[in-house]
């Protein structure tokens, strides 16, 4: 049997856990390392990837094509990076591996392109392997450097990074203000028309209703059907 607990002693237990407050729970989940996207890359296939991201923002990346195991052929792929105008921000024939990095003029949709390429005097190329890491914002920052230029400690470093991403969520909830406001207007503006339009159609009826009444009223009289 278990001994009871001397007089004049709390009995000691384990401490319970305090649940971490809800901001700190959503930046602690945010900063999480972001996962490279793999897909298979058909022979004589372009397969594109599309991200909307925020004007004077930096991206970088990391990419990799391997062949699949047991292939005669190596890797052979083009990589292209433009936006939604068509201007080439990256672009990469026979691709295998490599970075790259470019800093957003203006907010756009901006687009990867993978192409499989056959080398000449082969049959069909088995699926090739792409692995694509791509970062911007905080996560494109490079805090080691940081740290050792501002010669920063591990603390100021992960204060650094939370400050950074504190303000980036500021800026995307300032920006879907601003869309909001830009459709709440769209939307009065949308609706006065339909108002004016629905009036002007009422009195075109009311005016198309009037004539055909006096014209039948006419047209009965000149027949004598009426007096």
């Amino acid at each position: 049997m278990p001994l009871p607990p001397l007089p004049g002693r709390p009995r000691l237990g384990r401490a319970p856990l305090l649940p971490l407050p809800l901001p700190l729970l959503l930046l602690l989940l945010l900063v999480g390392p972001a996962r490279p996207i793999s897909f298979q890359l058909p022979g004589k296939a372009r397969k594109c990837l599309r991200e909307e991201i925020h004007r004077d923002t930096l991206v970088t990346g990391e990419y990799e094509i391997t062949a699949p195991p047991g292939s005669a052929s190596g890797p052979s792929a083009n990589l292209k990076i433009t936006d939604s105008a068509g201007h080439i921000l990256y672009a990469k024939e026979d691709a295998t591996k490599g970075k790259f990095a470019f800093t957003t003029e203006d907010y756009d949709m901006f687009e990867a392109c993978f192409e499989s390429k056959l080398p000449v005097g082969t049959g069909r190329m088995p699926d090739q392997l792409v692995t694509l890491d791509m970062k911007h914002g905080v996560e494109a920052k490079n805090y080691e450097e940081i740290a050792k230029v501002e010669k920063l400690k591990p603390l100021e470093v992960e204060l650094r990074r939370l400050e950074d991403l504190s303000e980036s969520i500021v800026n995307d909830f300032a920006y879907m203000k601003k869309r909001e406001e830009e459709m709440r207007d769209t939307n009065e503006s949308t609706n006065t028309r339909v108002l004016y339009f629905s009036i002007f159609s009422m009195c075109c009826l009311i005016g198309l209703a009037t004539w055909q009444v006096f014209y039948l009223r006419r047209f009965f009289k000149a027949k004598k059907l009426i007096e």
